[in-house]
């Protein structure tokens, strides 16, 4: 989104998303109260899911890092844990939804930690609206192939799981495309993964880390053009939320004639103060589930890192994610025809909330979101974008080494940040 376009895009797209929400908590059963509840642990959200689809539970060798991802959900992680089956599941899973064994008709929101989508959500080049259709909740519905219709398993071991899908869109404009979506789930040593960056996990820290390789190759006989539409690479990561749990965003210094906004905080009405703080390079976001709004930083703002600390739990989470250099063309999801269709954001996060008083939200979750940039693809060229997550459990004095290191801010001044 261009700063110059932001007070009417948004007031647009406030409207059509705020009424997507409340019709979504009327229509389904998926909708939860916002009360806090205790956080299952990693065993007891696998038996349940194993009662409702195939998982796959990817593991280390002593039993401890485990991921759990389901091939009809896209091939999608639903949750994770560092302690094995008895420690804490990290991804918020939509128990009541999938339970329900019911598909809805606009969106599934099953949940899960790291599930593949693609963009752009709205404008000309939407693959959510059909030609010429109004943007409205109506008229607004969630691809099949990225919503409701399994990937194909080709690989699994211990550690990793490939999957595929092929599909046809169509876009709002009216351009088909044709495409091959590759997947892949790998379990990731935290240890090592980290040591590039001058970090040392003591045995006392316990972590889980994963990450998706996410490639999608045009199929078809035409290029993809940015005149009739490109796509993007979306991935969402949804987290159970709690009172104290804050997100971290880590972003660019810099004028705003040179660089733009540091952040896009109107995507459902101004986010308030007591609840977004922007420092000099680091900005702060409630993950408490407790009020609906989303915020989003540019390619030009954008790092490479981005990650939440819940100080009830002392769990540090940390997301790095791919950001080419030099990358500015990212596709815009504002529910409207657009100015700037390739102004879009590449980094995105979400709390749940209410979408009007005393009415539920979706349930008790926020995301941690990010984008590839708009791919201009010529048949049979692909491109891939990876997003990494982990999880760090243990001595404090370590995980807010780790903080300072990558996030740029320590977990005193975290946890002090949105406190008032």
């Amino acid at each position: 989104m261009q700063p110059s376009d932001c007070p009417s895009r948004c007031q647009a797209v406030k409207a059509g998303l705020m009424a997507t929400v409340a019709a979504l908590c009327m229509m389904t059963t998926s909708c939860t109260s916002v009360s806090p509840t205790k956080t299952a642990s990693f065993g007891d959200d696998v038996r349940f899911l194993r009662r409702h689809t195939d998982v796959i539970v990817l593991s280390d060798s002593a039993g401890q890092s485990k991921v759990a991802v389901i091939p009809a959900y896209q091939g999608r992680v639903m949750t994770s844990s560092a302690r094995g089956d008895g420690g804490t599941s990290y991804g918020w899973v939509n128990r009541e939804l999938i339970a329900s064994g019911k598909f809805q008709p606009h969106i599934n929101v099953f949940g899960g930690e790291d599930r593949f989508w693609l963009g752009p959500e709205g404008g000309q080049f939407s693959i959510f609206f059909a030609k010429d259709v109004p943007f409205d909740l109506d008229h607004w519905f969630t691809p099949a192939p990225i919503d409701t219709e399994p990937f194909l398993t080709v690989e699994k071991t211990a550690t990793s799981a490939r999957f595929r899908r092929d599909m046809t869109l169509t876009n709002y404009s009216g351009t088909t495309l044709q495409l091959e979506a590759n997947r892949e789930i790998r379990l990731v040593d935290a240890r090592s993964a980290l040591a590039p960056l001058g970090i040392r996990l003591p045995a006392d820290v316990a972590s889980v880390a994963f990450e998706s390789i996410n490639t999608i190759r045009n199929t078809g006989a035409e290029a993809w053009r940015k005149e009739t539409g490109l796509l993007s690479i979306w991935i969402l990561g949804m987290f159970n939320a709690a009172p104290e749990t804050t997100v971290v965003i880590p972003f660019v210094p810099g004028p705003e004639s040179a660089l733009g906004p540091i952040v896009n905080d109107t995507y459902f009405g101004k986010v308030p103060a007591d609840r977004l703080v922007v420092g000099e390079n680091v900005l702060f976001f409630k993950a408490d589930a407790n009020y609906r709004s989303k915020i989003g930083i540019s390619p030009r703002r954008a790092k490479p890192w981005m990650g939440s600390y819940d100080a009830a739990n002392g769990v540090l989470t940390l997301v790095e994610f791919t950001l080419p250099a030099g990358a500015t063309d990212y596709v815009n999801s504002m529910w409207e025809l657009q100015k700037e269709p390739y102004g879009g954001d590449a980094v995105n996060s979400y709390n749940d909330g209410p979408p009007k008083p005393g009415a539920p939200g979706l349930g008790r979750f926020y995301e941690l979101e990010s984008s590839s940039p708009a791919l201009a693809l010529n048949p049979g060229e692909s491109a891939t974008h990876r997003h990494r997550t982990f999880h760090l459990e243990g001595n404090p004095e370590v995980l807010d080494a780790v903080a300072r290191k990558v996030l740029g801010v320590g977990l005193p001044e975290i946890k002090a940040a949105l406190a008032r």
